[in-house]
């Protein structure tokens, strides 16, 4: 869409891409083959004109739909920071 165009034209027009770095931690396809999901680390750091850095780091889980024979992203959550130990619930 034209929103999502001119929002990441922005980001790159006031930004410089210092590193972008991805690890996909699970890939989960749907039984039908038709629906599928990732769950990717990502370690991505913009550095404004100003040298002001915008670090994105985290946890992202990034959902897909098959298309024809193609794969398209449907949604995918925020940046999720894990920085804390989740315990079992009894």
């Amino acid at each position: 869409s034209e929103r999502w165009k001119r929002s990441w034209r922005e980001l790159f027009d006031t930004h410089s891409l210092a590193h972008n770095r991805r690890a996909i931690r699970k890939i989960e396809v749907s039984k039908e083959g038709d629906g599928a999901y990732a769950i990717v680390d990502i370690d991505t750091l913009w550095i404004d004109r100003e040298g002001r850095e915008d670090h994105w780091k985290g946890r992202v889980c990034k959902v897909y739909s098959k298309v024809g024979d193609e794969w398209k992203m449907t949604m995918h959550t925020g940046v999720l920071d894990y920085s804390f130990v989740v315990q079992s619930v009894p």
